[in-house]
Order: C-alpha cells, then sequence, then structure tokens
C-alpha cells in the first residue's frame, strides 16, 4: 500500500466533509500495520467548536472496524497545502500510532511531505504507568 493510496483515501473523505460554516472540507486517512485504512472528514455543526476534525472521524473508523496500531497518517485540505492536525488530533492519534508512524502532508494533487509523527508531537500525554 502506498502513500499514493493513503491519500487517495483522504481525498475521497475530503469530498464528503460537511464544512457550511467554515467552508474548509480537510480529508484524513490513517493505515494500519496490517494494512488496513479508516477515512474521515470534518463534521461541522452550529456549535462551531463541537464538530468533529477529519482525524477524529478516521479513528472513529478504525475503532468501529475493530482498531488496531497506525503506522500511516495523511491530511488533506483544500484550501491549505500541507495542513497539520491540530493539537486535539495530533493527542489522539498518539494514542494509536506505532513508534515509527508518519505523516504524509498533502495538496489536492498528493503528498507533499513526509514527516515522522513523533517530530511533530513529541510528548503526548501518557498513562503509560497506570497513575
Amino acid at each position: 500500500m502506498s502513500a499514493k493510496e493513503l491519500f487517495s483515501a483522504a481525498s475521497a473523505a475530503m469530498q464528503k466533509a460537511y464544512a457550511p460554516y467554515s467552508r474548509f472540507p480537510v480529508g484524513a486517512a490513517v493505515k494500519t500495520e496490517e494494512g488496513a485504512i479508516h477515512a474521515g472528514c470534518n463534521i461541522e455543526n452550529a456549535s462551531y467548536p463541537e464538530g468533529w476534525c477529519a482525524e477524529t472521524t478516521a479513528l472513529g473508523h478504525l475503532i468501529m472496524a475493530g482498531g488496531g496500531r497506525v503506522s500511516e497518517i495523511a491530511v488533506v485540505a483544500e484550501q491549505m497545502p500541507k495542513i497539520m492536525p491540530c493539537g486535539g488530533c495530533r493527542q489522539r492519534l498518539a494514542e494509536f500510532v506505532t513508534e515509527d508512524a508518519v505523516l504524509h502532508l498533502c495538496d489536492t494533487t498528493g503528498v507533499l511531505e513526509t514527516v515522522p509523527f513523533s517530530a511533530v508531537f513529541p510528548r503526548g500525554f501518557s498513562f503509560e504507568d497506570g497513575k
């Protein structure tokens, strides 16, 4: 499975975005270690901060399909090349990514840059010690 296929899934999800307020559609796709792809789009509502980011929706699909560890992420927005996940989504993703997960930064034509996820979110909240 190539980064191009992951981008295609994110791009197709972006086309389904429900963004009547911001008019800023976003799509995201996550790939598990096993190769399964789960995509999502942003979903807004009139109580503006209560919408869902594309990454959150993709993770919801991942969980509903049985879960897994995320090895690759692609995010695309019509109006912002190389869009980065917001801080909340970085934390959400951090709880599912593999140690060597990568983030593909895209524009509407494809992947522009690939970076280690750990470089964009090096120290997320963690309860590894059970406290």
